[in-house]
């Protein structure tokens, strides 16, 4: 059975990661993201991201494989965690931090 993806893309006002909901908003939570079942349904939602693409709201969109653990959605892939829960480095180990 094929895992759910969402759509994930970088909002063009501020270049932050964000995902889609289902009611078509973009979040920076990707717990808020709708988790897509179905070559049909992905289409019609890659469909109303690229007329967000087009308005100039979000850029590179693109679908993301994913599971539900607990409750929350987690990508697959390191990268994409990477993207949805920040850098793998402590923050007590960057220039700067207190």
């Amino acid at each position: 059975m094929p895992m759910p993806e969402i759509l994930t893309a970088n909002r063009l006002s501020d270049g932050d990661v964000v995902y889609r909901t289902a009611a078509g908003d973009w979040v920076t939570d990707v717990d808020a993201a709708e988790p897509i079942d179905g070559a049909e349904r992905l289409a019609a939602a890659q469909a109303a991201a690229d007329a967000d693409v087009k308005a100039s709201r979000v850029l590179d969109v693109v679908a993301i494989a994913v599971e539900i653990a607990d409750g929350r959605i987690v990508p697959k892939r390191l990268r994409e965690r990477i993207r949805a829960f920040g850098p793998t480095v402590k923050s007590d180990h960057r220039p700067g931090a207190v």
